[in-house]
């Protein structure tokens, strides 16, 4: 395998390097981190000595117009340069990996496809848990009728002091990729939202956290219409959780999966049409990576693993020509649904999918 040289672009105190999207390079074979940018001084030099790199830079541009990379890695999880990072890669044509979520609004999103497209990049996002081994045997348990005829997918986030809009994008990313693995894209979208019981208008949006952008609601609540006729749900609501419901449910005629987010997941089985084990008397069996009910023979529980398989995977990706596991067209329709949710609050009722507005719902808001 050829050495592909990778270069680092992070922002500490503004989203650092993600989750570990920038040393999972250590652990790949045939990649060297050859440079890295860090706006911040005191924040590059301990970039530079935890990645071991010599070549160090302020502006992320100077570092692509002067080594001569093969990939890149976007760490910073503020969203707010994620579009202009990505563009200037694409031109460059180097590939990318890079910390969710993708961009801020649907606008941003196209450009970046168009940019990889045309340009030939391969782009992998940061959602470690579409590369859990966990996620076949789930699908397979599915596709031999375990839980029947599926008919929803019901996801929440973490419901703390982000609940609402924010936690709708920070954490019902993961979730809606989840949603688009198992359920396919979404064909339309019903949404409300609300801030202290009331229905948002322009007069509550104000500029979320992490470069989100325009931001609003406190409380969330969403339906989708998803591949043969399953509905999928996602609900957030400020300071009514720690993160425990933050998860997905798969419910089917027969029986209900769990899934939580990370590489090796949390995940349950449940073999029961009541969806009621108060009323059955049925238990929940966990899935391993191996099976239902088979012990787990998988040590390595953390978002590092996920980083390691899915930079394998884009190298895989780049040599054999495919698009990425978890790719620039699931992360864009990861932001579709965010949109679509604002955007059938902002019309008052269902809205098709792909949006035809593609700006900000929250700039479109009247009184």
């Amino acid at each position: 395998m050829a050495e592909y040289r990778i270069g680092v672009i992070g922002h500490t105190g503004q989203g650092n390097y993600g989750h570990g999207v920038d040393t999972v390079w250590g652990e790949i074979a045939g990649c060297k981190v050859v440079a890295v940018t860090d706006p911040d001084p005191a924040g590059l030099q301990q970039a530079k000595k935890r990645l071991d790199v010599s070549q160090g830079y302020s502006d992320y541009r100077q570092m692509l117009a002067n080594e001569q990379l093969d990939i890149v890695s976007i760490c910073p999880r503020w969203v707010d340069r994620h579009h202009e990072m990505v563009l200037a890669c694409a031109q460059r044509k180097l590939h990318i990996y890079m910390e969710k979520p993708f961009c801020r609004d649907l606008q941003e999103a196209d450009e970046m496809v168009k940019a990889c497209d045309s340009n030939d990049i391969k782009l992998a996002i940061a959602h470690q848990t579409r590369y859990s081994p966990k996620l076949a045997v789930i699908r397979n348990l599915i596709e031999d009728g375990g839980i029947g005829t599926v008919l929803e997918l019901r996801g929440r986030g973490k419901e703390d002091r982000r609940g609402g809009g924010e936690d709708l994008w920070v954490l019902g990313s993961h979730v809606f990729n989840l949603m688009q693995y198992f359920g396919g894209d979404s064909q339309w979208c019903m949404a409300q939202a609300t801030q202290q019981g009331k229905r948002i208008t322009k007069e509550h949006v104000v500029q979320g956290k992490e470069g989100i952008g325009p931001l609003a609601a406190d409380s969330i609540t969403a339906m989708y219409g998803m591949q043969d006729n399953i509905v999928g749900y996602f609900a957030s609501a400020r300071e009514t959780g720690n993160g425990d419901r933050f998860a997905l449910q798969i419910y089917g005629s027969r029986g209900v999966i769990e899934i939580k987010t990370g590489f090796l997941p949390q995940a349950y089985y449940l073999d029961d049409p009541t969806w009621c084990p108060g009323r059955s008397g049925k238990t929940w069996i966990p899935i391993s990576s191996t099976g239902v009910g088979k012990s787990e023979p998988l040590k390595d529980l953390s978002l590092h693993a996920g980083n390691v398989v899915a930079c394998q995977d884009l190298l895989q990706a780049i040599e054999q020509d495919r698009l990425p596991e978890c790719n620039v067209y699931e992360a864009r329709h990861t932001i579709e649904m965010i949109a679509a949710t604002f955007e059938s609050h902002r019309q008052r009722g269902q809205v098709a999918m792909p949006l035809i507005e593609r700006r900000n719902p929250l700039m479109l808001l009247e009184r």
